[in-house]
């Protein structure tokens, strides 16, 4: 929700300065709907906010004590809609700007981080929710019997789900918000935090364009969705992050390479062994990635992308510095001639052979646009799983 600055003051420090209302909202005191608005819809908003309809956006402003400008920019950035001076805000609406507010105030914040912080919440809750409506609800919302409306479902069951999927959402946030505070901890120094040196990959669908002409929407719906839920679940399963979807590909990020190069042949092998999807090709890069709002930004992103776009079918492609990494690890040889002679030499002495995870193909040079000359080289799954 997006304000209307007009009429409104401002004094020298930026907070409002309040002239009289001509109709101050009072306590307990409920506003009739617009004519044309749904009752029940209404209904449903109220049992949602947890709160009804009792401020302007410029009076929400005025009874959170800030400016109406301050207000505008993190409404805006929270992804709300334009209002103008309609009477649309809550309790919740007047709290929230008070803690944002209060967070700069105490110098925790700046404020152009609070508006980060309004930005980033807003822009993963509202496709959240946008899934959950799309998706959830309206399987659960049939009606259970003739006559019934949807919306006439709607209102006692998001009555029953509300607090438990908040309670939900709470939990896997404070996960999420545990795991990401340790890896920060671990960090080797304070720019660390911000640019990280990261294992980065791209799985791209081959052919998906062909399958759109091909495909009924509804039925492209589902191989989307399938493969987004098999990536998300590999990726997490293996210890990696997901960062995105984008349809017909996923981008994911690991700490170290070998995290990395697991990740992306299990991709290759879960896809190949299923009938229903298409083939599928990896391009991953390490090296120093900026993180912004939990995605990753940088060379070492582009490297991965443009690898993905010349891998083979069911193949995974690395960069240079992926490549060195898991020979500095020790998860793979420099060379097969190279682990062929430490073999040799083991058994002469009766030791065993280094165990390899995965094997390493130099591929042939090639122009990268906008990155010059790269050599990719080819990964494989050497001995046995892991």
């Amino acid at each position: 929700m997006t304000v209307d600055d007009t009429g409104s003051g401002a004094d020298g420090d930026g907070r409002v300065d309040p002239p009289p209302l001509s109709n101050p909202p009072e306590r307990g005191e409920s506003h009739a709907a617009d004519p044309g608005e749904d009752p029940l819809a209404l209904r449903i908003e109220q049992l949602i906010l947890g709160a009804e309809r009792r401020y302007t956006p410029f009076q929400a402003a005025r009874s959170a004590g800030v400016s109406v400008e301050l207000a505008t920019r993190f409404w805006r950035a929270m992804g709300f809609a334009d209002i103008g001076q309609a009477k649309a805000l809550t309790e919740a609406d007047v709290l929230a700007l008070r803690r944002l507010s209060g967070l700069v105030e105490a110098g925790l914040l700046s404020e152009a981080m609070a508006v980060q912080v309004a930005r980033s919440t807003g822009q993963t809750t509202a496709r959240l929710a946008e899934w959950q409506i799309d998706s959830f609800l309206e399987g659960l919302t049939e009606p259970p019997e003739p006559g019934m409306t949807r919306t006439e479902v709607t209102y006692p069951l998001v009555e029953l789900l509300l607090p438990e999927l908040q309670e939900f959402l709470v939990y896997v946030w404070r996960r999420q918000l545990a795991a990401a505070t340790g890896r920060v901890v671990q960090a080797g120094d304070d720019e660390e935090m911000v640019d990280r040196r990261l294992a980065v990959g791209f799985a791209d669908l081959v052919g998906f364009t062909r399958l759109t002409r091909r495909m009924e929407e509804e039925e492209l719906g589902e191989l989307v969705e399938a493969f987004e839920t098999t990536a998300a679940d590999l990726v997490a399963a293996r210890g990696g992050r997901l960062i995105k979807t984008l349809g017909d590909e996923v981008l994911y990020a690991a700490d170290d390479a070998g995290t990395a190069a697991e990740i992306a042949l299990r991709l290759i092998e879960t896809m190949a062994n299923d009938e229903t999807m298409p083939e599928l090709r990896v391009g991953m890069a390490f090296g120093t990635v900026t993180t912004r709002m939990g995605d990753v930004f940088g060379t070492t992103v582009n490297l991965a992308s443009r690898l993905t776009s010349i891998a083979p079918r069911d193949a995974v492609l690395v960069d240079t510095a992926f490549a060195e990494e898991l020979i500095r690890t020790g998860d793979a040889p420099a060379s097969e001639a190279e682990a062929a002679e430490e073999a040799a030499a083991a058994e002469k002495e009766g030791e065993e052979a280094p165990a390899y995870r995965f094997g390493l193909q130099p591929m042939w040079q090639r122009p990268v646009r906008g990155l010059g000359v790269v050599e990719p080289w080819l990964l494989n799954r050497r001995g046995g799983e892991s």
